[in-house]
């Protein structure tokens, strides 16, 4: 293993960690429909928790309405529940064999409210960064015990290390910034 290796592997895996909080904060609603919402919902199928995406196909109607389209006819009362039941505050209404589900008009408290939830987010994925950080500089330092490199090499590698936190950190501030602004827009 060498510096470059630390240092490739800590890169990788904050950028797992960007790519994770972006997929996050794109399941964060912002009072305009897309179908991202609805792709933790999970549907009873035939006794089987199986996410909506499989059972039914997922569109856009206009700006604030999604349309659920099950495959199976029968499905439409257990996905009107799936969806009820997820939590996103959602009320979905059928007609047919066609599923609406408007989004609501967001409300200043709530938009608030939504945006704590995205700086967590955030603060979270800076802690994930961080973590791998002390996990590069564990590792340079066994290298640097083992003799396979010198002190300087591990000295550089660290200042790497650091630059690429905060890379990856100004990266998440950014992404953050960007959802706050989508948020709070009326």
């Amino acid at each position: 293993m060498t510096v470059a290796d630390v240092k490739k592997s800590a890169d990788q895996k904050m950028h797992k960690t960007l790519e994770t909080l972006k997929v996050d904060l794109g399941k964060v609603r912002t009072g305009r429909a897309h179908t991202g919402i609805l792709d933790h919902v999970q549907v009873d199928y035939y006794g089987n928790a199986t996410p909506l995406g499989q059972v039914a196909n997922l569109s856009l109607l206009d700006a604030r309405t999604i349309s659920v389209t099950p495959w199976e006819k029968k499905m439409v009362p257990a996905i009107e529940k799936a969806i009820r039941e997820s939590g996103l505050g959602l009320n979905p209404s059928s007609m047919g064999e066609v599923i609406r589900v408007p989004m609501p008009a967001l409300t200043e408290e709530r938009r608030r409210d939504l945006t704590k939830v995205v700086r967590g987010e955030a603060e979270n994925a800076r802690v994930a960064v961080r973590n791998i950080r002390r996990d590069a500089n564990t590792g340079l330092k066994e290298l640097l015990k083992s003799k396979a490199i010198s002190e300087d090499e591990d000295r550089r590698g660290q200042d790497e290390i650091q630059k690429l936190t905060d890379r990856y950190i100004a990266e998440i501030d950014k992404a953050l910034a960007a959802k706050e602004v989508d948020l709070m827009a009326v």
